[in-house]
């Protein structure tokens, strides 16, 4: 089976760039490997100060603005290959959430779902400009539906995928996290390898010394994730989503891979049964990374979904349209 277009970008691209600094320090060939990523994509990396936090994001593109967000344990660079399409037609934007990836983190702060969805609210209020259309993936995706109920006037048309804050049918790592464990936890290289095969149908090879330095990252956080995942997974907050996502009145794209272990497809039917207007897209040979998993099929179905909304306007009540493919 061919690999798909992440694991290309993945293993093919660090292994040459390992050839050229094999005596280097593992995260300078992972720094590496993402500058060749955002040169395909034709990104920049940004920093701004908006509220109480520093945030470091990417932008791509000319054209009417889309804002990603990334989920938990992400980083912005989760969406390099979907960007590298989007910007051909659109202005994107892709920051690391705060406290995650480079933008800051501060010791005195809770990163729960309320004080993220005002911290992003801060963030979209500081373009001055109305996004075409907001996606959020995961944990993204869970504080993307409470910004649409809580501040509807910031988006228009929204995407949730794969996205978290409903109870979905139990899986293994659904389990886990009510057990109060991080299915997610990354301590070493092995630890990272049984990661990968759980968000990625196909698991991409990443050769060391690029694993190293995906370890190195993931281990300083380990404390802050299992803190994290307290709030949005099994806290309080964890399920407000479900409660209050009857409020959201833009029109919302779920888009899921059949075979996600991480978000059970599931609760794209949860969604679709509360939301009052929404459509489905579910993609076949994928898991919880459509984005990086399935770049083209995602970039054409939030192109299309797009399109639908800024030329007419949708009726309340849901349609779902169901669409199977490979990358």
């Amino acid at each position: 089976m061919a690999r798909k277009r992440v694991a290309l970008a993945v293993s093919l691209g660090l292994a040459l760039t390992t050839l050229g600094v094999a005596g280097a320090m593992p995260g300078r060939v992972l720094d590496a490997e993402f500058a060749r990523q955002r040169w395909l994509a034709g990104a920049s990396v940004h920093s701004v100060r908006v509220g109480e936090h520093r945030w470091t994001y990417l932008e791509a593109g000319q054209g009417p603005l889309i804002v990603l967000l990334h989920g938990f344990t992400g980083a912005k660079e989760n969406w390099l290959p979907l960007m590298r399409e989007l910007a051909r037609t659109h202005r994107v934007i892709a920051p690391d959430l705060p406290g995650w990836g480079e933008s800051e983190r501060r010791a005195d702060e809770s990163y729960g779902p309320s004080e993220q969805v005002e911290r992003i609210a801060q963030f979209l209020r500081h373009f001055n400009e109305r996004p075409v259309l907001v996606v959020g993936h995961s944990m993204g995706g869970q504080f993307l539906g409470l910004l649409g109920a809580r501040h509807p006037d910031l988006v228009g048309p929204i995407a949730l995928m794969s996205s978290a804050g409903v109870r979905f049918e139990e899986n293994s790592f659904g389990r886990e996290v009510m057990a109060g464990r991080n299915p997610f936890e990354v301590r070493t290289r092995a630890e990272l390898h049984r990661y990968l095969g759980i968000v990625f149908e196909d698991p991409p090879f990443v050769p060391w010394p690029a694993d190293e330095a995906m370890v190195r990252k993931r281990r300083l956080d380990v404390q802050f994730e299992q803190k994290v995942l307290d709030s949005i997974g099994r806290g309080p907050e964890a399920f407000t989503l479900e409660s209050e996502m009857g409020r959201i009145r833009a029109p919302v794209l779920l888009l899921w891979c059949r075979d996600d272990r991480v978000i059970d497809v599931s609760a794209a039917e949860i969604f679709h049964r509360g939301l009052a207007q929404s459509q489905t897209v579910l993609l076949a040979g994928c898991g919880h990374m459509p984005m990086m998993a399935q770049p083209g099929n995602v970039a054409a179905a939030l192109r299309e979904f797009i399109d639908t909304h800024s030329a007419e306007v949708t009726p309340v009540g849901g349609s779902a349209l169901r669409l199977a493919g490979r990358g």
